[in-house]
């Protein structure tokens, strides 16, 4: 392959033949070779496989058509003999004890040196090959390009069954492949020379019989210069070949352009290669994958998306980006076709529907299949299930909603042990990543944060719903929180009682110096409960140091990671660019022209907080420090971060620590900093977000008042509605309180995290006679609610499931263009459950967290 142009690149793809009626491998490759063209198809090692090769091509279109070419003309050769064509890394129905290796004194000797390794090569999978100069320069590309192969690798998964079960892996085949003695990552030679004497070293040594042999993921050709990517599973998407195949060519480029520049070879170890190989093929694109550099695990949308960044110069220059970009966005979109197969599976739990699904899928297809009416789901798992008033996923007869149908019956093929060990496995995760809530009690070693195996579902239309109510009262929460410390409209006008806020818990006259035109709410957190399908409430008001997003974001990856059988459904919003819209509205508090307005910080209490490890994850996705008090200097012209190598000054401060340990914080120079920060802030020096002062908005007794806010502020009727609350300090809602306190929840204004809760209904005489006593002294610290059946949610306890109290904790961002604001209500949405027998969910008082899917 040469061209004067860009790189020429070429495919060849490997493809099972399959008995249409059994949807077994079927040996039948030599009854269709003589009707299709010598040229572009051949045979392979088992006889039910069958090659093609593309023309050389120019453009990734060119490649495409003829992929597609190829696939059209296998099928109408196969169908008439009762076959069927899949493209995937393995096929899920082959016997392996039959003997049916092709015919040809090559594979012969093959099956009498490698014995089970031959009859095992039932896998497929897809290479591509790309010009380069000479030999000597395919010899130093393929080392430069083989450490990003396992993300080709991820991208490619298509394998997650072998001999009817499924494996555990998105690419079962990388792990039949790897057997081979001349499997896995290049060889450290560096020239020609050195490469071909290595092949002949290993001829000797009886280990291969032809340079032929030599199955590394990457390779350059014995005979002509180019380099052949080897990696892949056979991809059942053609627009995933196209997509893998414009990646490579431009990766090649850009190790041709390193080579030209002088720059060193790559140092990655070998051992290291092939493990981010291990975790590609255990993970597909739906879990985390291995980041060279550090090395770490992060995920793959992350890892593609610098992957497509890096390369958009080849890409431009081969006139490729935009097509490569696109293809790259839409194969996360819809995950891998591992990802895809399982979803079949799900349906019905029958493998015969994951083969028809492959081949209409190979020819670009699609294959609807619907469950029966009538499926036993999850016997063992929801033995002894007793639903509560509303259960999001289990009627009051005891049969599985629709929505969750194909979800409990991957939970049915797991069982009860199944569980457990993906339980055992997911804490195992946290520790490695250090997933903790605490300290707590006073203790002095945090806790895992407890998640839960089983995900919540909120479909599109409840999400559309609370989208439009969050955005609402988000509105009207900034428009009060700037006017309380300004103008006092509301109060003067008799809306709020003006005692009810000059008393609020949270009212801080540092808020009064906040600069009257800036967000002061950047980040909301707003709890929700549901009583009925079609009906949420808000139940509380989160503005001053909101958490979760990053255990929303962090419990979606692990689940995935230990639930392999369990894939989402298509179209659930994913969560990898939140970090960046967090970071985008923080950004939109600075001034965007002047110099460092970029220098964004976290900043934290340390270690100390119970959310440090949230802080950390989040700091680390935006790409902005972790910052303490004892970090920071304050000085006439701003604020500085200050570090062994100098300092710097910040534009912006993400506020996650509670605004008097701020206040009474000494800094850098070990001078009080909390005044001196506020100055400035109060100056425009730094943007503190979220401002202080803003808990005047978020109290129990505050909350009362919010439908009320935004019809004064909004002129609108309020979307989202309220738990019915009594306010104990005005007379006649005390009187009615005092007469129901076993009916009602009573709630201290200032309890935050479930303290000082007691429940009417399920509290002792003594606990009711306790807090009587508390509100007549102090009635202005305390609320009633009407009590509300919290919807339940299945939840794994051990050895089966049981209904446990479920909230939602929705975040919006806020941010101020031009004058006006933009609210993002966004999908790190983090389902909290309760522990079992309690309606409390917070984290604080034992509750834990489920991953929410929520659908488009």
């Amino acid at each position: 392959m040469s061209g004067a142009g860009k790189p020429l690149l070429g495919v060849e793809e490997e493809f099972h033949v399959v008995d249409l009626e059994t949807r077994q491998a079927a040996p039948e490759v030599d009854s269709l070779l003589p009707e299709l063209d010598g040229a572009e198809f051949a045979r392979e090692l088992q006889r039910s496989l069958v090659e093609t090769n593309t023309p050389v091509c120019e453009t990734l279109d060119e490649l495409g058509a003829h992929l597609r070419r190829l696939r059209r003309r296998l099928e109408s050769v196969a169908e008439p003999h009762g076959l069927g064509i899949v493209a995937a890394g393995t096929v899920p129905l082959v016997d392996l004890t039959g003997d049916d290796i092709s015919a040809g004194a090559r594979y012969e000797k093959m099956q009498h040196e490698y014995q089970m390794l031959v009859r095992e090569q039932h896998i497929c999978g897809a290479q591509v090959h790309v010009d380069v100069p000479d030999r000597d320069t395919a010899v130093q590309v393929v080392r430069r390009v083989a450490p990003y192969l396992h993300i080709l690798l991820a991208l490619s998964a298509s394998s997650p069954y072998w001999r009817g079960n499924d494996t555990g892996y998105a690419s079962y085949r990388s792990m039949v492949w790897s057997r081979w003695p001349t499997s896995g990552p290049p060889a450290t030679v560096e020239t020609a020379a050195e490469y071909d004497a290595m092949v002949q070293e290993l001829i000797a040594s009886g280990t291969i019989s032809d340079p032929g042999m030599l199955y590394f993921d990457i390779r350059p050709s014995a005979h002509v210069p180019t380099v052949e990517l080897r990696v892949c599973d056979a991809c059942t998407e053609v627009d995933d070949v196209v997509l893998i195949a414009g990646l490579f060519r431009a990766l090649v480029c850009k190790a041709g352009e390193d080579l030209a520049k002088g720059l060193p070879l790559p140092t990655s170890r070998q051992e290291l290669l092939r493990s981010a190989n291990w975790r590609a093929a255990r993970s597909g694109l739906e879990g985390d994958l291995v980041d060279l550099v550090g090395p770490s695990l992060v995920s793959p949308p992350l890892l593609v998306g610098q992957l497509v960044d890096m390369l958009r110069p080849q890409l431009e220059e081969l006139g490729d980006w935009e097509q490569v970009l696109a293809l790259s966005q839409a194969t996360l979109e819809r995950g891998s076709a591992a990802a895809r197969q399982r979803r079949m599976f799900g349906r019905r739990g029958r493998l015969t529907d994951v083969v028809d699904a492959l081949v209409a899928n190979t020819q670009g297809r699609l294959l609807s299949i619907e469950p029966p009416v009538e499926v036993p789901l999850a016997r063992e798992l929801l033995a002894d299930y007793r639903p509560g008033t509303f259960d999001e996923a289990v009627s009051n007869g005891g049969t599985v909603l629709p929505q969750y149908g194909w979800m409990f019956r991957a939970l049915e093929r797991l069982g009860p042990r199944g569980m457990v060990a993906a339980e055992s496995a997911l804490e195992t995760e946290q520790r490695a990543r250090g997933v903790t809530f605490g300290p707590e009690d006073g203790t002095a070693e945090a806790r895992l944060f407890p998640l839960d195996l089983v995900p919540r579902i909120v479909s599109a239309e409840d999400w559309h719903v609370l989208e439009a109510g969050l955005a609402q009262r988000v509105r009207a929460l900034e428009l009060f929180v700037r006017d309380v410390y300004g103008e006092r409209r509301i109060l003067h006008d008799g809306v709020v009682p003006a005692a009810v806020v000059d008393a609020a818990p949270g009212r801080n006259r540092e808020g009064e110096i906040v600069p009257g035109d800036v967000v002061r709410i950047a980040v909301a957190g707003i709890d929700l409960v549901r009583d009925a399908p079609d009906r949420w409430l808000v139940l509380e008001d989160n503005l001053r140091v909101p958490s979760g997003i990053g255990y929303s974001i962090m419990s979606r990856r692990l689940v995935r990671s230990v639930m392999s059988d369990l894939e989402p459904p298509t179209g659930v919003v994913g969560l990898e660019d939140v970090p960046g819209r967090l970071r985008a509205a923080l950004l939109s508090a600075t001034d965007s022209g002047s110099p460092g307005a970029d220098e964004v910080a976290l900043l934290s209490s340390g270690p100390s907080d119970s959310a440090f490890f949230e802080h950390r994850l989040l700091a680390d996705r935006m790409g902005v420090p972790v910052v303490t008090p004892r970090d920071l200097q304050v000085t006439e012209d701003g604020v500085y971060l200050v570090t062994t190598g100098g300092k710097r000054r910040l534009s912006a401060l993400y506020r996650r620590m509670d605004e008097k340990d701020l206040m009474n914080a000494r800094g850098a120079d070990m001078r009080p900093l909390g005044r001196a920060l506020a100055s400035a802030v109060s100056r425009g020096r730094v943007a503190l977000l979220n401002a202080l002062g803003n808990g005047v908005a978020d109290d129990k007794l505050v909350y009362a008042y919010v439908p009320d806010m935004i019809a004064y502020y909004l002129d609108e009727t309020p979307l989202l509605d309220i738990v019915p609350t009594y306010p104990c300090v005005d007379d006649e809602r005390r009187a009615e309180v005092l007469d129901r306190l076993d009916e009602l929840v009573l709630k201290p204004v200032d309890g935050y995290g479930g303290s000082g809760i007691v429940i009417g209904p399920h509290a002792e005489r003594s606990e009711l006679t306790e807090v009587e006593k508390l509100i007549r002294a102090e009635p202005a610290m305390w609320v009633a609610q009407d009590m509300v059946s919290l919807s339940t949610h299945p939840t794994f306890s051990g050895n089966r499931l049981e209904p446990r109290a479920v909230d939602l904790r929705a975040f919006v961002f806020q941010s101020q263009y031009g004058g006006r604001a933009h609210l993002d209500v966004v999908p790190a949405a983090l389902s909290r459950v309760a522990p079992s027998g309690s309606l409390i969910v917070n984290s604080s008082r034992g509750g834990g967290a489920k991953d929410t899917w929520i659908l488009r």
